[in-house]
């Protein structure tokens, strides 16, 4: 981990001058770095028994008790650390990453705000908790942390792109352009400052109808996000992974998918489980707000659950071999129960108590990419894809700055975002066109243009009836915390100004027309 916490120097001194304890200590560090958690918690245990102070092992300990999905351990071993270090920010910071990471925001909440407090004259600090206001929707007191922050130093980059990006969320457009063009006037040492500037000024440009500017300081900030760092080993990572997606889905048949919907539990689920999927951008944390307002459906939002308990399980990265047929095929009725088990234990980490909605739904556009595995596991799942323009969904990835990943990493080009939407995209018209589960499809256009018939519809798919509040889903966002990238939109009633977006931008697109011309045709655009 080599995170470097406050402790008590007895107690690391004694630990230092033990060798075997050292290496007890590396052995348990180099389990949790490659995946094996749970061979690391007993070395954790009682290394923080015989050294309590060592704010290190507690912080370690967290850590791999939350990948051994063991949440209330987590929780215990960092709330440790929070006592020992109440007064150091930058590990008060950390520890609510990962209480935001457990889905428990009102200790993220409390640790960033610490934070503050214990150094206020910090602006990291400050923006931290700015930055958890904003995501909050309280934007006037995030402006009272970044002011606090200007008023020690008037010239703090960080700080002066942030009063920009609040005077954005604040629909002050013309205020915000020109901070972020007084801004980019000075010598940047930050890249990433720099990298979000320009991003910035695309997004205020957009939203003022200056589309050629827009798209200039995007691709700016996109140039400068590839000059950060290399890009190269991401994007291999991701080809080599999408092939591997390509050439299971080409070995998967009809039959197959029936065979396994055959094989599910005889045994009823409390819960009827559906994912909700399609492409990032194109409309699922709205439709996920419609249908999580419904008091029978518990609605999780972009929950790991899946990736970390499903398909990092059957799928790991290289160097391990690539999954075929015959491994899913092969998967005996307790491995799929082993699985199943754990994702829901992940998947229900927010809850408190008994569970007593009559639907799950885990809305995550990422398992759309892996369809085969989630219909390995959850045959009887129903599964609801939402679909958009595609040319509006290509444009809103790229409109995005999220850090880089082998996903996300897509995103900095038109031409590799256009890619990704031919890979996952493809893969659901391919078990589309194979059959053999509960599907259905909706559009984002439908919704907006009326939310209620729509609404009906898709809520008719999930076995419930529609409830009145589920129209008025917009304003739920103001009391509960969303994690998704898209969290400032949903807070937002329903608009239709997205729609047909891409055409303000046609130019850019017309070397792409002709690789998205079949999804446009396959789902009705």
């Amino acid at each position: 981990m080599g995170v470097a916490l406050q402790t008590d120097v007895s107690d690391l001194a004694r630990l230092e001058r033990a060798p075997q304890e050292v290496a007890r200590w590396q052995r348990a560090r180099e389990h949790l770095r490659t995946g094996r958690a749970a061979l690391a918690l007993p070395a954790y245990q009682e290394l923080v028994k015989r050294f309590p102070s060592v704010a290190n092992l507690w912080f370690e300990l967290g850590v791999a008790a939350a990948a051994d999905l063991s949440f209330t351990r987590a929780t215990q071993a960092f709330e440790q650390v929070r006592r020992l270090a109440a007064n150091d920010p930058s590990i008060l910071i950390m520890l609510g990453q990962q209480f935001h990471r457990l889905r428990q925001p009102e200790r993220a909440r409390a640790c960033f705000q610490r934070a503050m407090e214990a150094d206020p004259s910090s602006t990291h600090a400050r923006l931290s908790w700015a930055a958890w206001l904003e995501r909050e929707n309280r934007l006037a007191e995030a402006g009272e942390q970044t002011k606090a922050c200007l008023v020690r130093n008037p010239c703090d980059p960080a700080a002066l792109y942030y009063r920009a990006f609040l005077l954005h969320r604040q629909n002050r457009n013309t205020e915000a352009e020109n901070a972020l063009r007084d801004l980019l006037k000075n010598d940047l040492r930050d890249p990433d400052v720099r990298i979000s500037c320009l991003h910035l000024l695309g997004v205020v440009l957009d939203a003022q109808g200056q589309y050629a500017g827009a798209l200039d300081g995007l691709l700016r900030a996109k140039e400068a996000a590839r000059g950060r760092q290399n890009v190269a080993p991401l994007e291999q990572a991701y080809d080599q992974a999408a092939r591997q997606r390509e050439a299971l889905l080409g070995q998967l048949t009809a039959e197959t998918v029936r065979q396994w919907r055959g094989q599910s539990s005889p045994q009823p689920a409390p819960h009827q489980l559906a994912l909700l999927g399609g492409h990032p951008r194109s409309g699922t944390t709205l439709l996920e707000q419609i249908l999580g307002a419904h008091s029978a459906i518990l609605a999780f939002d972009e929950p790991e659950a899946f990736v970390t308990e499903v398909g990092d399980k059957l799928a790991p990265p290289p160097p391990a071999p690539p999954l075929k047929l015959a491994g899913l095929n092969s998967l005996s009725s307790s491995r799929r129960h082993e699985l199943r088990s754990r994702y829901y234990k992940s998947l229900l980490r927010e809850t408190a108590g008994e569970v007593s909605a009559a639907v799950l739904l885990d809305k995550n556009p990422s398992p759309t990419a892996s369809l085969p595995l989630w219909l390995r596991i959850f045959p009887e799942a129903k599964i609801l894809i939402v679909l958009r323009d595609p040319r509006d969904v290509v444009l809103s990835c790229f409109f995005q700055n999220l850090a880089l990943t082998q996903v996300n990493v897509n995103f900095l080009s038109l031409e590799r975002s256009v890619k990704h939407y031919n890979d996952m995209m493809s893969a659901w018209l391919r078990l589309r066109d194979l059959g053999g589960f509960d599907w259905m499809e909706t559009r984002y256009e439908d919704v907006v243009a009326d939310v209620e018939k729509e609404g009906r519809r898709i809520t008719a798919f999930l076995g419930l009836e529609w409830q009145p509040s589920q129209a008025r889903a917009h304003e739920s966002p103001r009391r509960k915390l969303i994690f998704s990238p898209t969290y400032s939109d949903v807070a937002k009633p329903l608009h239709n100004r997205a729609i047909g977006r891409w055409k303000h931008y046609e130019a850019a697109f017309e070397p792409w027309q002709g690789q998205l011309a079949r999804f446009v045709a396959a789902f009705g655009y």
